[in-house]
């Protein structure tokens, strides 16, 4: 292994030295696409949206429009800054380069204790999958089991973790696709023994909006989280080929196939079933697919949901060990973190340090959800539980600034522009704060944003402080 040379410093935009990255270029542009379209798709959909329905009624359909609307407009952003700027520190080095080097520091430390948290979540909750399966075998060992097979993967070669994620996101996509074909035909009586659905369920038991446009918004609270994990698309463009390119093409074609599975999956779900028959923690696949007279659903679907949770531990293992590196490029991480393998021909150039830094507070977050899942692991979880609202809205902050310099000292690096610039940015600001206070009047969701601003506030201190002392230093 060696050290990554530090870069040079990049004060604008417009720099044409952005500099080379050390890490290897050996994702294709399928594994980005794959990594786009599969990177939001799990539990939180497959599980999670009964929780939704469950307050939204068949409006649940509006709730994931307005969060899938909310996703693709910071996506859309972030892959303009991406696509002029690529960087494997994607929107830390933004807004480091907009706002301050304050605001690299807060953003790309939160985001990278956000996915050591989640990471714990997944491993555990594919554990238990695999334990119900084989219960001979304790959840602790599977857990074991999944992060060293992992590790293993991220510490070979990119194009190892690529194919993961390309495999991974084929079945679950694959999965919903499946899903719709089968919802449309069960709808329009299609399917054996049985018969068209029509809009009954749509109007029926309360109508459209049976909890009135508050249910719409609570659902948006519950399901706007399920959109996290397209950042990594932004992270992981870094080590293609040619980034801008390979970026530009992964966004515009994620974010709209997203909102179609999303939304799509949502409409047949509450047209097929009434609504009332959702319930929270349970999933509304397997009741649409029981009802269709689908064998064994809920093994089927026990197999899609475990394959998301290890889709995204990959994904969260991968994107924090590159978020860390690049923290450690600009001298806002331990610089012993730089070291990247040896290239022999399309191999090397992996950050295996910052990828052990990274597992090893997995590990740490584990043994939390383990030993005190509902108090030390549950203040922690809360502590990052709306870290990706401040995340987005830094992006967008970030994306005002170098929108405007870009447009002034490098225009032709604007492959990829955020539409109606700057009102839908401003709108997106708006909308993000706007989930953020509604999160405050919501019993269940307050401690999330009381632990994670509380979070932020250290990060941001720290920052600032290091700041103040280097200033001082240098005076």
């Amino acid at each position: 292994m060696h050290e990554a040379p530090p870069p040079a410093p990049a004060p604008g935009p417009s720099s044409s030295a952005v500099p080379a990255e050390p890490l290897s270029h050996g994702l294709k542009q399928r594994h980005l696409t794959m990594l786009g379209l599969g990177g939001v798709i799990g539990a939180g959909l497959f599980v999670g949206s009964g929780a939704g329905i469950a307050v939204a009624g068949p409006a649940i359909v509006v709730s994931y429009l307005i969060a899938g609307a909310l996703a693709m407009l910071v996506m859309r952003m972030l892959g303009e800054m991406s696509a002029a700027m690529p960087a494997s520190g994607s929107f830390s080095v933004h807004a480091e380069r907009a706002l301050g080097r304050w605001a690299g520091f807060s953003v790309g430390w939160l985001y990278w204790f956000l996915l050591v948290v989640v990471l714990a979540v997944e491993a555990t909750a594919a554990a238990q999958i695999a334990h119900g399966w084989v219960p001979g075998i304790e959840p602790w060992a599977w857990v074991l089991l999944f992060m060293v097979v992992f590790t293993a993967a991220n510490l070979t070669a990119v194009k190892n973790f690529g194919e993961f994620e390309f495999w991974f996101a084929s079945l679950k996509v694959g999965a919903i696709v499946v899903f719709l074909v089968l919802g449309v035909l069960a709808v329009l009586g299609l399917l054996p023994d049985t018969d068209p659905v029509g809009m009954a369920n749509l109007t029926g038991q309360g109508g459209f909006l049976p909890n009135g446009w508050g249910g719409v918004v609570s659902g948006v609270l519950t399901v706007v989280f399920a959109f996290g994990g397209l950042e990594v698309v932004t992270i992981a463009a870094a080590e293609t080929d040619d980034p801008a390119r390979a970026v530009g093409r992964a966004v515009r074609s994620a974010v709209v196939r997203i909102l179609f599975f999303y939304v799509g999956s949502m409409l047949v779900i509450v047209t097929v079933l009434p609504w009332t028959a959702q319930q929270a923690g349970l999933s509304p696949y397997v009741k649409v697919l029981d009802a269709i007279g689908v064998p064994s659903a809920g093994q089927i679907m026990n197999i899609v949901v475990f394959v998301a949770l290890l889709s995204a531990l990959n994904a969260n293992l991968y994107g924090s060990s590159r978020m860390i590196f690049s923290l450690a490029e600009r001298g806002e991480a331990p610089r012993g973190l730089l070291k990247v393998s040896r290239r022999t021909g399309a191999e090397g150039g992996v950050p295996r340090r910052a990828v052990l830094a990274s597992v090893a507070f997995g590990f740490v977050s584990v043994l939390l959800n383990l030993l005190w899942p509902d108090t030390v692991f549950l203040y922690m979880l809360n502590s990052v539980g709306a870290v990706l609202l401040f995340v987005w809205a830094l992006i967008a902050a970030s994306q005002l600034r170098l929108r405007a310099r870009l447009e002034q000292e490098a225009p032709e690096a604007l492959s990829l522009r955020m539409w109606c610039f700057p009102y839908l940015t401003w709108v997106t600001l708006a909308g993000l704060f706007g989930v953020l206070l509604l999160m405050l009047t919501d019993e269940a969701a307050r401690p999330q944003v009381l632990w994670s601003a509380g979070a932020t506030a250290v990060v941001l201190l720290v920052a600032v402080g290091r700041q103040w002392r280097e200033r001082r230093g240098s005076a």
